[in-house]
């Protein structure tokens, strides 16, 4: 069943009775480097990062167990900097059905490597869109929205963007002094961080990316269980739009994250191409993605 996005006023009225969460995370916590906290604490952690992220509501539509984004969060702590303050990384993925196929598509397929966190045992994860709690809990919910943000994207031309306008709330509420303990909010820190994740999403120069997201998945990937040939045509549309925002926003952080996230599925997409297609799509994604350039031989 496709996720419906917009629903009728008098179902307002009901949204406190009903399931309305939206998300579906599987949730992992790894612990490569311990020294001396019990690994017990991270098994309540990862219990407590489930109920987070699955248990509440996050935004105001109503979903049907089966329309619930389906998500994988896996938390890897790479330092212990005290015996509550941690490193991590933190690899987020996320994906939607294709219309009248069991394939799954990856909409989101990244890692951030800037994620400390201090957490105590049974510490409870709070989030506020008004008030920064603590540091894991305003990273994962910055990454929830977006994740709804590109989900909605990819049904509606521009339907996300409320939840990227939701994510720059939650940055613009982590507050000065939290910032120079708890990287990856600043501009000044990197240019592949939240802060410029949230800023391409918003930018003018990436509107192009987004309504080719809905091209790519809604118009192109949609229609392919049937007819190949079009979905193809349009799917390979939707990367010519994309290869025009590049050019216009050079090393942007999205399009990395689009390389890294459908690089695997475009090469399987177009293995079926025509030769045409596979020669375009080749001389676009190499200039895309230039580190992995030789993969996209695989298309012929």
């Amino acid at each position: 069943m496709m996720r419906r996005l917009f629903f009728v006023l008098i179902l307002l009225g009901t949204l406190g009775k009903l399931d309305a969460q939206e998300m579906n995370f599987q949730v992992k916590v790894n612990t490569l480097k311990l020294q001396t906290v019990d690994p017990k604490v991270f098994e309540t952690l990862e219990v407590s990062l489930r109920e987070f992220l699955n248990d509440q509501q996050w935004g105001n539509q109503v979903f049907e167990q089966e329309e619930r984004i389906n998500c994988n969060v896996i938390l890897t702590v790479q330092e212990e900097l005290s015996p509550t303050s941690f490193k991590a990384d933190l690899a987020i993925q996320s994906s939607r059905p294709v219309f009248g196929t069991d394939y799954q598509t990856p909409l989101i397929n990244h890692i951030d490597k800037d994620v400390v966190f201090e957490y105590e045992q049974f510490q409870p994860l709070q989030f506020s869109r008004n008030r920064y709690n603590d540091n894991l809990s305003h990273v994962l919910a910055f990454y929830v929205h977006i994740i709804m943000g590109m989900d909605y994207d990819s049904f509606s031309p521009l339907g996300g963007e409320r939840y990227f306008r939701l994510a720059q709330e939650i940055i613009n509420v982590v507050p000065q002094s939290a910032t120079s303990v708890f990287p990856g909010w600043r501009s000044v820190e990197s240019d592949q961080n939240r802060y410029w994740l949230i800023e391409n999403l918003l930018n003018p120069r990436v509107r192009p990316f987004r309504q080719a997201m809905y091209d790519y998945h809604r118009q192109g990937l949609d229609l392919m269980g049937s007819n190949p040939d079009g979905g193809r045509a349009l799917v390979t549309s939707a990367i010519e739009s994309i290869s025009t925002v590049n050019q216009a926003y050079r090393n942007a952080m999205i399009i990395q994250m689009f390389n890294d996230t459908k690089a695997l599925e475009i090469i399987e997409i177009f293995k079926r191409g025509t030769l045409e297609e596979q020669n375009k799509v080749i001389r676009i994604m190499r200039v895309m993605d230039p580190s992995n350039a030789p993969q996209y031989a695989g298309i012929k």
